[in-house]
């Protein structure tokens, strides 16, 4: 049955606020920082066809769309706050809605953010989430703090790693064959990302910069690096992945851990490994340090042996690659 604009706000998108002062049904939504913090703003579109396949399930769908905005949040050290919703959908009906402000709000409780306000329209499905967040001032995770000496580190879950998700998109593909239950922990990958939430607040004062992985290692440490005014040098070997992805060819495994995208892992530099790895016990996830920061500009790759690796690819770019 289709729903009329203001039907689907009330019942799906609806719910009493608790630390917002207005949330959502009126113009504006109010909200009151705590004194003395300093506000953290992103927003990320989710567009059909191109962020996401039309076979996803909807509740995934509600699930990766905040997802992916607070793993900025994280990538800054901000605890979450508060977000809010602009949907275009070609029809609004309840077997689609249902589920998706089912799979978004459970994740939004996991991670205490309430849902103040936003706007729905009729259009191509396209969903653009806007999170605030709040840090102390000058404590937030910023992309231009690395510096010669500190190590590169990335997280990911224990036992796992990354390019699991570029994985899944290859299967959708047909480049790549998948048994049924790797192509689900690939297709888990790309579709129910974990924002690393929790690491981000316990990286504060450790990692001296940060950046969530969502483009591709390659052109997220690209901007870091050209943030910082600094180089690296990455060991290959060093690159965690699962035992799925470990199980594909070298090639493959290297595109999927340095260009795949869709991880939404943070990367960041820290001089203290100490540090870094008690931060990661600290939020249940693991970090593996895979390179360092050096004076000299440019990224290096080399593998066991100091060779260089060769770097076909590029960070992925909406208006530059296929």
């Amino acid at each position: 049955m289709a729903l009329g604009e203001f039907d689907l706000i009330a019942r799906f998108f609806t719910r009493p606020v608790r630390r917002a002062v207005l949330g959502v049904g009126d113009d504006c939504a109010l909200l009151q920082p705590t004194p003395g913090m300093q506000l953290a703003v992103s927003s990320d579109m989710l567009v059909e066809g191109r962020h996401f396949l039309s076979t996803v399930p909807p509740d995934r769908l509600g699930h990766k769309a905040l997802a992916v905005n607070l793993s900025d949040l994280a990538a800054c050290g901000a605890r979450p706050l508060a977000f809010m919703l602009a949907l275009a959908l070609p029809r609004a009906e309840e077997a689609f809605l249902a589920p998706l402000a089912q799979g978004m709000l459970a994740l939004a409780d996991e991670h205490d953010i309430e849902l103040v306000g936003g706007d729905t329209t009729a259009g191509p499905l396209n969903l653009c989430i806007t999170v605030f967040g709040e840090v102390p001032p000058g404590q937030a995770l910023r992309r231009d703090g690395a510096r010669p000496g500190d190590g590169v580190w990335v997280s990911h879950p224990v036992g796992g790693g990354l390019g699991d998700a570029r994985l899944a998109l290859e299967a959708f593909r047909g480049r790549v064959t998948l048994s049924g239950e790797g192509f689900e922990q690939a297709r888990r990958a790309m579709e129910l990302p974990q924002p690393r939430v929790a690491l981000g607040l316990a990286l504060r004062g450790v990692a001296t910069s940060a950046i969530d992985l969502s483009d591709g290692l390659l052109g997220d440490l690209g901007h870091v690096l050209q943030r910082s005014a600094v180089g690296a040098t990455l060991q290959a070997d060093a690159l965690p992945c699962s035992a799925l992805l470990a199980g594909q060819s070298p090639a493959l495994r290297l595109e999927c851990t340095l260009a795949g995208g869709d991880d939404y892992e943070l990367l960041f530099t820290a001089p203290d490994d100490a540090a870094v790895h008690a931060a990661a016990r600290d939020a249940g996830v693991a970090a593996t340090c895979i390179g360092r920061i050096e004076a000299a500009p440019g990224l290096r790759v080399v593998d066991g042996a100091g060779r260089t690796v060769p770097l076909p690819w590029r960070g992925f770019d909406h208006f530059a690659s296929d």
